[in-house]
């Protein structure tokens, strides 16, 4: 394993066996269970810009169970950041001498930023089951249970010791209370593949400019193309 998070997951979860989950290589669908901050970290890890459907939210009071299903980015699929074709422009304008003028190489045309990017390398994205166990109660913030239509972003899914919260782009959060959670996570299907990576930095930018949705778009089931 090459990047930071899939040494991560190997690291916490590896070292515990079949108590802490099922640890796969990074080409294989991703199995975890989760019981305290240090395993919650990595699921946070792992699921960090997931969309979430709503209509994908279920909970299960008889059960104290709360579940749901993300469309998550693999992290640790991810190919190297500068090999992206999604990647600021560079600043300021091109010199003769950067554009090729003076060393007799032609400028690049629309057609080799086109192969460029067809060349880049394809990340992935998969559909994951979410169970959160020992749940006694569930509340909102910043959106409602019954807006089915509406897909929300994932940051991070933050343990302390009455529960758990899951926060969300644009000041939403889910907060499921009770103590000792327990949560299972595992990939369902085969992964698609995917030019796009998720950029921080253009959703902070966007966001001061009046909170625009970034590219790429979500469907009603929370699929990137």
């Amino acid at each position: 394993m090459s990047n930071p998070i899939a040494k991560l997951v190997s690291g916490v979860f590896g070292k515990r066996g079949l108590a802490g989950g099922n640890v796969a290589p990074a080409d294989k669908p991703l199995k975890l269970r989760a019981y305290d901050r240090e395993d919650f970290a990595v699921v946070s890890a792992v699921l960090q810009d997931a969309l979430v459907p709503v209509i994908d939210m279920a909970w299960l009071p008889e059960e104290q169970r709360f579940a749901l299903v993300a469309n998550r980015f693999r992290w640790e699929r991810r190919a190297p950041a500068g090999d992206l074709p999604d990647q600021p422009a560079e600043t300021g304008p091109r010199t003769d001498t950067e554009s090729g003028a003076d060393s007799g190489q032609l400028p690049e045309t629309a057609a080799d930023a086109d192969a460029r990017f067809e060349d880049a390398p394809l990340y992935e994205r998969v559909h994951c089951g979410i169970t959160f166990d020992r749940v006694e109660q569930v509340a909102y913030r910043g959106f409602s249970k019954d807006a089915r239509g509406h897909v929300l972003e994932l940051l991070a899914v933050v343990a302390d010791d009455q529960g758990i919260t899951v926060t969300f782009a644009g000041d939403a959060a889910l907060r499921l209370q009770g103590a000792n959670i327990v949560c299972h996570l595992e990939d369902l299907g085969e992964p698609w593949p995917t030019q796009w990576r998720p950029s921080h930095a253009r959703a902070d930018q966007d966001s001061q400019a009046g909170g625009q949705e970034r590219a790429p778009d979500a469907n009603r089931n929370g699929k990137h193309t």
